[in-house]
């Protein structure tokens, strides 16, 4: 895949946001008949009950609520929920309050929530302390890091239950961390909320108790040590769970948040990728750089970086290989019969001189639609076209609902296009670095070789689903099949039409879905390993790959039907990214999936950064596939345009 380093130009502009509420905070009303949800929760001076942290917000069935990502105006990062889902652009929360003390008091309290789905466990099995990666957990509490423990009002000793309310909304870089904030700005968008259930921990006190509780787990913003200790740790396993005048709730409501951006909201031309457009000819009210795309557009033009190694002597032909059944015979006549003064030097091509050209925002049908243009005689082009997502995230199932052009024509033969779905890096330098590898460290670059130095931290990430015509086998070093050179003798079929070998010919009608992770040749994992070598998921068998202890990335294949993906109406990819573990699903329903690919962090280093989705249909430099049946520059320009279309984008 031809990468890029993201430098985040395109979020140059920063809107500050603010809101006001009428004075709802720290009521305090008797409670007559309360309808307790379990029984109250006691201390030594006060018991709780009836903890709603959501209580603003419908319920779906018997505990669990969902919420949609809001994409207008999150360019400068989501909140949960905004002023368009609720009216206060913020989460109530309630809870009944008894004082079974022997005199009116205040009492204090904390709202925390965590993510529960892209979550290390708090607390590790083998040493029973804080799991060393609890912190990187996604949790927050109030949105003002300042505020600590907020106190109730005077709560009279009456045997009575009086309700609590307040207020709380789930934002990006909720512990205001340094790495994440600039000139005393904090970059919420840096940081975005995850996907996935939210969990809900009440804790309450008195003054007393408040004293018991260390200061950096009052204000999640403060480090223990060099640390942030996780709050869920503190009080559900470490000594916040034998606080005697303390009660701590874990909520039975949880909140489940998805990602649904809408595809017909327009495609946004971003100053990165097109720092001078010379042309603005096709810049429309569904794409181009106005103020409401930029607020709300979900996806940008993407531009493949374009490096040496995709130059191509090209053959001087232009066809369509679908349509025209172009076959193997003329494949292997046109590769032979052309002289070297005949064939076009060229690149590979992008759209970086006339945007939205070749992208559409169809908003009637909320979906959008790309286009590898074809080629006229004089205008020899082979032309990547492809979307990229505004907002970042780290973890998430990522499934698109895709029509993407066909690869293979009748006749087994390939146009020359990969169709990829992929995630990237969003980039930016230390703010974005991975978890530090300890074993020798990173690779420093994407596109260094075996002397490129190793670092401890970088921020480049990718996840891949790549989809062409190559072998789909484990190779080795020696690599295989051994293809027959061919003689250009136009008078001896034989010499020149060079049969494939068999293991082309009996997969004459399938693809390769290669599924890989750039995880930059850390050595960390404990499988760590070069060359082929199996691995089982759910009774299946892949078989990872590595060129050698320096290459960045590993990689599955598995041959699947071109016509299955391809010829029909539409087809799901998923990526599943989590914290330990990726797998890779295709299927015709998303009830319907199966798994493609799968690795773990035993054999890999997975990513634990910000990254963005990328949707493409590219033509690749065959060199990057030892193996691949067709090359590259052997393979006609297109006469036609070829469109692929994206109709849904969800993660959760």
């Amino acid at each position: 895949m031809k990468m890029f380093t993201h430098k985040n130009c395109f979020f140059a502009c920063r809107l500050f946001f603010c809101f006001a509420f009428a004075a709802f905070l720290l009521q305090s009303c008797k409670t007559k008949d309360p309808q307790p949800e379990a029984a109250a929760l006691s201390c030594n001076d006060f018991c709780i009950q009836n903890f709603n942290p959501v209580a603003n917000w419908q319920t779906d069935s018997a505990k669990q609520k969902t919420i949609f990502l809001d994409y207008v105006n999150s360019v400068d990062g989501f909140t949960i929920p905004t002023v368009k889902q609720v009216k206060d652009g913020v989460f109530f929360l309630s809870f009944d309050l008894k004082n079974t003390s022997a005199s009116t008091k205040k009492f204090y309290y904390k709202i925390y929530y965590q993510n529960e789905s892209y979550k290390f466990p708090e607390q590790d099995d083998s040493t029973h302390k804080e799991h060393p990666f609890a912190e990187e957990n996604f949790y927050g509490s109030w949105e003002d890091i300042t505020q600590s423990f907020k106190q109730t009002e005077q709560i009279p000793a009456d045997n009575t239950f009086h309700q609590v309310k307040d207020y709380f909304r789930i934002v990006g870089n909720p512990r205001a961390e340094e790495r994440y904030s600039e000139n005393g700005q904090n970059n919420r968008w840096k940081r975005n909320p995850r996907v996935g259930n939210y969990s809900f921990l009440l804790v309450v006190s008195t003054e007393e108790d408040l004293k018991n509780i260390p200061t950096y787990i009052q204000n999640i913003h403060q480090k223990n040590k060099d640390h942030f200790a996780n709050p869920y740790y503190y009080f559900l396993f470490d000594a916040g769970k034998d606080l005697k005048s303390s009660v701590v709730q874990k909520s039975d409501y949880t909140l489940k948040v998805t990602a649904q951006p809408n595809l017909g909201s327009g495609v946004y031309i971003s100053d990165y990728f097109f720092p001078n457009p010379a042309d603005k000819s096709s810049y429309c009210s569904s794409c181009g750089q106005s103020p409401e795309l930029f607020q709300s557009a979900p996806f940008q033009q993407f531009i493949d970086y374009v490096d040496a190694s995709t130059k191509m002597y090209n053959i001087p032909v232009i066809g369509d290989v679908i349509k025209d059944n172009y076959s193997k015979l003329d494949y292997n006549w046109n590769k032979n019969f052309y002289q070297k003064d005949e064939l076009i030097p060229t690149y590979i091509r992008t759209a970086k001189d006339h945007p939205c050209q070749t992208v559409f925002s169809d908003s009637a049908n909320k979906k959008i639609v790309i286009k590898n243009p074809k080629t006229t005689f004089g205008d020899w082009k082979k032309e990547s076209v492809g979307i990229i997502t505004r907002q970042g995230l780290t973890y998430g199932k990522y499934r698109v609902k895709v029509k993407m052009t066909e690869l293979l024509n009748k006749n087994g033969v390939w146009n020359g296009l990969t169709n990829a779905i992929w995630l990237i890096t969003q980039g930016g330098g230390k703010w974005n670095y991975r978890r530090n590898c300890n074993n020798e460290g990173y690779m420093e670059t994407y596109w260094g070789g075996r002397d490129d130095k190793r670092v401890p931290a970088i921020d480049y990430s990718e996840i891949d689903f790549e989809i062409l015509k190559t072998p789909p086998y484990c190779p080795e070093n020696t690599f295989p099949p051994i293809y027959k050179n061919p003689l250009d003798n136009s008078r001896d079929l034989k010499k020149w039409n060079v049969p494939f070998p068999d293991e082309i010919v009996n997969n004459n009608d399938d693809i390769t879905v290669a599924c890989t992770n750039w995880d930059m040749a850390c050595r960390e994992p404990k499988k760590f390993g070069v060359g082929c070598n199996p691995l089982t998921y759910e009774g299946n068998t892949f078989y990872t790959h590595r060129w050698d202890h320096w290459y960045r990335a590993l990689t599955e294949k598995k041959l699947e039907s071109d016509d299955e993906l391809f010829q029909s109406n539409y087809f799901y990819f998923e990526i599943d990214w989590r914290p330990t573990e990726i797998i890779w699903r295709i299927g015709p329903e998303p009830d319907k999936m199966r798994v493609v690919g799968y690795m773990n962090d035993e054999i890999t280093s997975i990513p634990n950064n910000q990254m963005l989705l990328i949707i493409t249909q590219e033509y690749h430099n065959t060199k990057w596939w030892p193996g691949a049946p067709y090359s590259q520059d052997n393979i006609p320009f297109p006469l036609n345009d070829i469109f692929g279309e994206v109709y849904d984008l969800t993660i959760e």
